[in-house]
C-alpha cells in the first residue's frame, strides 16, 4: 500500500510535470542557411529539425518557432522565460547567461575578401587595417571587438552583411564554410569570386541550443536528456549529413 507522503510527493511531481508542459516554448533562431531557414513559411532546416525532435521527444507539444534577426532573438532569449535560442556560440562571456542545453556541432570561421581586391591578411593583426563586416550581438562581432578591432561595419542580416562584401562596402567578412554557397546563391553572384583568406581559430567553437536563465530547470533538463538521447541514437548526426 503506498503511504500518504509517497502519494503526495508523486502528486506533486505529477503537478509540476503538467505545468513544465503546459507551457509554450518560444525556439528562436536566424536566418541562416543551410542551417536554419524559411521555407513556404514554415522554418524549417537540419538544425530545426534537431531541435524540434528534442522538444517533442522531452515532451513539449506546445512550443512555436520563429526567424528573426540574429540581436532580437538574443535578446529575447536573455529577457524573457521559456525560450530556446539556437545555434548560438558558447563563449566564457555567455556561460552564465543561458542554460546550455547541448551542443549540436562544431563550427569553425574564417575571414573571406572579394577575388582581386587589394585585401592581404597574412595575420589576424594585419585585419585590423580593414573594414570587416559582422552581425550585431553575433559571437565574430563579440570575439572581433573584444580583440580591439574598431573597422566593424554592423549588420542585422547575413545576407545584408555578404552583400556588403560583393558591392565593396567592407573588406572581409567572417563565415563558415557551409554558409559561403548558399550566400552566393541568395545573392545571385559567382562564388569562385571568394577567397578564404584565414581561419579564426580562437572564435571558432561549439554551437548550441540553450535557454533563457529565467525557463524553468526542469525544462532546461527533460530537454538535455532528450537531445542526449538523440545523439546517442545517431539521429543528430544523420539529420546533420543532410548539410551540403
Amino acid at each position: 500500500m503506498i503511504s500518504a507522503s509517497k502519494f503526495l510527493l508523486g502528486l506533486s511531481w505529477a503537478c509540476v510535470l503538467a505545468s513544465v508542459q503546459a507551457q509554450t516554448i518560444q525556439a528562436v533562431t536566424e536566418d541562416a542557411p543551410p542551417y536554419t531557414y524559411a521555407e513556404q513559411g514554415k522554418v524549417t532546416g537540419p538544425v530545426t529539425e534537431i531541435v524540434e525532435q528534442s522538444l517533442q521527444r522531452a515532451g513539449f507539444k506546445d512550443y512555436r518557432l520563429h526567424l528573426y534577426p540574429w540581436a532580437r532573438a538574443y535578446s529575447l532569449a536573455q529577457k524573457q522565460p521559456h525560450v530556446l535560442i539556437f545555434l548560438i556560440a558558447r563563449t566564457p562571456a555567455r556561460e552564465a547567461l543561458f542554460h546550455w542545453a547541448g551542443e549540436i556541432m562544431k563550427i569553425e570561421y574564417h575571414l573571406y575578401r572579394w577575388r582581386g581586391r587589394a585585401v592581404e591578411v597574412p595575420h589576424l593583426d594585419a585585419a585590423r587595417a580593414y573594414s570587416i563586416g559582422v552581425m550585431r550581438d553575433d559571437v565574430r562581432q563579440q570575439y572581433l571587438q573584444s580583440k580591439g578591432f574598431n573597422k566593424l561595419v554592423v549588420s542585422a542580416q547575413p545576407l545584408d552583411n555578404f552583400r556588403k562584401l560583393v558591392s565593396g562596402q567592407v573588406d572581409l567578412v567572417p563565415l563558415t564554410a557551409r554558409e559561403v554557397q548558399p550566400l552566393c546563391k541568395e545573392a545571385a553572384v559567382d562564388c569562385t569570386q571568394l577567397e578564404r583568406v584565414l581561419t579564426l581559430h580562437e572564435a571558432s567553437t561549439g554551437l548550441y541550443m540553450a535557454y533563457s536563465r529565467q525557463t524553468p530547470p526542469e525544462v532546461v533538463e527533460r530537454t538535455r536528456k532528450a537531445f542526449a538521447q538523440l545523439q546517442a541514437e545517431g539521429t543528430v548526426k544523420r539529420l546533420l549529413s543532410k548539410l551540403p
